[in-house]
């Protein structure tokens, strides 16, 4: 059922991706003339490795904001009431905290590496690289165009062909870092969208309007259709067995999804080492944000108006852009599908720069060309951007075709991968690992969840079909077994003939040799007279020094210390007792509950959308004076070192260093 125009389907994939391609290359433009960048392999993906707090924690939250995080936590929010929105929140959060320890343990131990793959390569060899190689790719699979079809009756092909193109047009452009400024941009809308849906269900609904009127409303809802295994049928109890199942498959299939997506270590990888540890601790919590507070605030919505739904349309995910239409009509569906389009292209944006970076550094220069100097490796990485966003489109359309619905895929991925995790996180933390156990332990994984996941389907539904794979207790014996399993595979295999890795080899990581890239920065330069020189110096290798690596020990405790408490209240201490308690929410402790989301969402807006802005207000201040004396004529040169300098004016010279000296001060 199409609630607007096939023309708003068009309008917003096209426009608004055409939109942000051209803000996105303009910045670009701007950072190469005003801040000197020069687009070198490095700086293409990595950033140089030197992004601060804000900008990392911005992409987080925005890499991790799939679609499935919009639709599928307000789905289980309008399947189970207020134990849906925590159980995913929670179970999806832990991964990003916990993932603070990777992230700088990478940049302890293997400071150049450009991906994860890179780090198993030097540890294990190329057997090893191979099976996580096979994990990684799968990781990278998945679509929201279905919701874009549904909201607009445009045609779901040509959703799914369209929605990356101006994604691919400024990645292929601007490398991370333009990635990284889509990603601040794309968060900033999703938290302001968010807001205006607290605002409108709680303030000005006519059908709402106040959380006392939701109270009631959700009330009365339990008692017209109890909730099966909810204590007494109440949308308002934490107490959902449901809930939990959900809440356990979440956890385990999502280790797999932050683990092995290289997009998650392609932002470790490009925070300066200073910042990565509090950019994942700030991204988590802000994300947190967005599953909590939306679905509170859509999902219940959705039982409070009795909004009728079959099984189909809400594994579709189509609860929240229905809540949405039925709030405010029109401009609901379309605040939705803007919300769905901004998840939809971040994740995107993280994907693409992420398996171009697979494939050119793990696939390229590991077995096509070992020795491809920095314009060679940029050269294929746009190949790898522009071939991705068409397989991207592929990929979406068989989904489609099988009828494969984005929660169905977003529980199986933790079958499928997650078996890879626990031998993968100890490649970096664990020193006896062995190389047996690497490769043996997500195999072995890998094909014990398949058929426990399998088995338990057939045993307790006596058929496998799509609906029956799909249920929560089948789902739940997969992930656990993928994820736990290796466990045991890997201690055991390491014990037997145990490594004593000393990581040598992976700090022996090199940085691409970008001496054949084009040596130009910007054409003017007061920071630095020599671009040449500014480039050779970006180039070199990181080499930790005594006193950055106690600093980076110091933070290593930290993470481990943070996130592990982080991870146990969110996870444990908070929800599970007021499962176990059984306790029905009085109206009180429901408008506390509420007021807690919504304070947590405007905390996560001042973190990732205005923090980002503050922590960088010098260079955004440099950009715009040099853009006012662009515009005035005030801009000069950098002083030529021939005979050229005759032709610079004295004049300009002196007004130039008169307003250097200004800005100064």
């Amino acid at each position: 059922m199409a609630i607007l125009s096939e023309g708003y389907g068009y309008g917003v994939v096209l426009g608004f991706g055409a939109l942000f391609a051209l803000i996105m290359t303009t910045i670009t433009f701007l950072c190469k003339r005003y801040l000197h960048e020069v687009q070198t392999s490095e700086m293409y993906m990595t950033a140089q490795r030197t992004v601060k707090t804000g900008l990392v924690a911005s992409a987080i939250v925005s890499s991790w904001t799939w679609a499935a995080t919009l639709l599928t936590s307000t789905e289980v929010a309008y399947k189970y009431g207020v134990s849906g929105p925590i159980w995913y929140a929670s179970g999806a959060v832990v991964q990003v905290l916990l993932f603070a320890v990777l992230a700088i343990e990478l940049k302890r131990r293997a400071p150049n590496a450009h991906t994860f793959l890179e780090v198993v390569l030097a540890r294990y060899g190329k057997g090893a690289h191979g099976v996580y190689l096979f994990f990684a790719t799968i990781t990278n699979i998945a679509s929201g165009s279905a919701v874009v079809n549904y909201l607009t009756g445009m045609h779901t092909i040509a959703a799914c062909f369209l929605l990356p193109v101006g994604v691919v047009v400024y990645t292929l452009f601007g490398g991370i870092k333009a990635t990284f400024m889509s990603d601040y941009a794309h968060t900033v809308v999703i938290f302001i969208i968010i807001i205006s849906f607290v605002f409108t269900v709680y303030g000005t609904s006519p059908k709402i309007g106040s959380i006392g009127t939701m109270y009631d409303l959700l009330v009365a809802a339990s008692e017209r259709t109890p909730i099966v295994d909810n204590e007494k049928g109440s949308l308002v109890t934490m107490s959902s067995i449901q809930a939990l199942l959900f809440g356990i498959i979440n956890i385990c299939g999502n280790f797999g999804t932050v683990f092995l997506d290289n997009a998650y270590w392609q932002r470790a990888i490009a925070a300066h080492p200073q910042y990565a540890v509090k950019a994942y601790l700030i991204g988590g919590l802000s994300w947190f944000a967005i599953p909590f507070t939306l679905a509170t605030t859509m999902g219940l919505a959705g039982r409070a108006l009795d909004i009728q739904l079959t099984p189909f349309a809400i594994s579709q995910g189509l609860v929240l852009p229905d809540v949405a239409i039925a709030l405010l009509g029109k401009a609901g569906g379309f605040a939705c599908l803007i919300l769905v389009f901004m998840a939809v292209t971040s994740a995107a944006s993280a994907e693409l720069i992420a398996v171009s970076s697979v494939m050119t550094y793990d696939v390229y220069r590991t077995y096509i060309r070992p020795n491809a100097k920095g314009k060679e490796v940029v050269r294929f990485s746009h190949i790898c951007v522009v071939t991705f966003g068409i397989l991207m489109g592929v990929l979406a359309v068989l989904l489609n075709l099988t009828g494969i619905s984005l929660g169905y895929l977003y529980t199986l991925m933790g079958v499928l991968i997650s078996s890879a995790v626990v031998p993968l996180t100890m490649t970096l933390l664990w020193s006896k690992q062995s190389k047996a156990a690497a490769i043996a332990s997500p195999i072995i994984g890998f094909i014990a969840a398949v058929g426990t996941w399998l088995g338990v389907t057939s045993n307790m539904y006596g058929e496998i079909t799509v609906n029956t794979t799909s249920q929560n207790y089948p789902m739940m014996a997969g992930n656990i077994v993928a994820l736990v399993s290796p466990i045991f595979i890997t201690v055991a295999i390491s014990l037997i003939k145990p490594d004593h890795f000393n990581f040598d080899a992976t700090r022996d990581i090199q940085q691409v040799d970008d001496s054949n890239q084009e040596q130009i920065a910007g054409d003017f330069d007061e920071r630095n007279p020599e671009p040449t020189v500014a480039v050779a110096a970006a180039a070199e290798a990181v080499t930790n020094s005594e006193e950055e690596m106690e600093a980076m020990a110091k933070s290593s405790r930290f993470a481990k210390i943070s996130s592990i408490v982080l991870s146990l209240v969110l996870f444990l201490l908070w929800p599970l007792p007021m499962f176990l308690s059984k306790y029905v929410f009085s109206k009180s402790f429901f408008t506390g509950w509420v007021v807690v989301s919504i304070i947590w969402v405007f905390a996560s807006t001042i973190a990732v959308g205005v923090y980002p802005i503050y922590e960088s207000r010098q260079t955004i201040a440099s950009v715009f004076v040099e853009i006012w004396r662009d515009i005035t004529g005030k801009r000069v040169p950098n002083l030529p070192t021939t005979n050229e300098s005759a032709m610079i004016s004295e004049e300009n010279i002196i007004v130039y260093n008169a307003e250097k000296k200004d800005l100064s001060h």
